[in-house]
């Protein structure tokens, strides 16, 4: 399926977009995080997902205006009981560095706080997300780097190694010894050139 949507907005709201593209009306679920980078725009872009309802059998377009964003949404729902909608609420009911920083401090009452999420649900998130982003956010204080820019390089960079038959362990234990060792910061591009060498 299709990565990303680029066109003319034709049409936005808190929870919904709409995208003309060469004629054809592209209809995408968005958070408050995306709406706020498209509600005053007069073309946009978004990195989409495409979703398979099992019990409508129809497809539904989820967009985000930060590749980021959307990587901490495939998060989301790789966890069980946390389905689409559910994902897009919590990234619309806390900004991604809130929603990163309550999981990796396992902060259950601040996830319980959004709407459709309880205790379980919470805790199941932190249980198998925390290590993730405090690992991610291990790496990025260390670097006072922002947190999309260094977290996108690193994610950019393993995708590309594993596309390349590098072991996901190997790959992951490469990079992060790399940004650990040297202070400065990486393109995409460097990262993937010295991992490939030390790999």
């Amino acid at each position: 399926m299709f990565a990303y949507l680029e066109g003319k907005v034709a049409h936005v709201e808190a929870a919904m977009a709409l995208f003309d593209i060469h004629g054809v009306g592209y209809e995408v679920k968005i958070s408050l995080n995306t709406y706020a980078h498209l509600k005053n725009a007069e073309k946009g872009k978004v990195f989409t997902y495409v979703v398979l309802s099992d019990q409508t059998h129809t497809f539904s377009t989820f967009g985000f205006s930060e590749m980021s964003e959307k990587k901490v949404f495939l998060d989301l729902i790789s966890v069980s009981g946390i389905g689409a909608n559910t994902a897009l609420t919590m990234l619309s009911s806390l900004t991604l560095s809130e929603l990163q920083n309550a999981i990796a401090k396992e902060d259950v009452k601040t996830i319980q706080s959004i709407k459709g999420i309880g205790p379980k649900t919470a805790q199941r998130v932190i249980l198998e997300l925390k290590d993730k982003f405090k690992k991610d956010s291990m790496l990025l204080h260390s670097h006072n780097i922002p947190l999309n820019s260094q977290n996108g390089v690193r994610n950019d960079a393993l995708s590309a190694l594993l596309a390349l038959g590098i072991p996901k362990p190997s790959a992951e234990k490469t990079i992060d010894t790399i940004i650990r060792t040297h202070d400065k910061n990486f393109t995409t591009e460097e990262l993937i050139k010295i991992a490939l060498k030390s790999a």
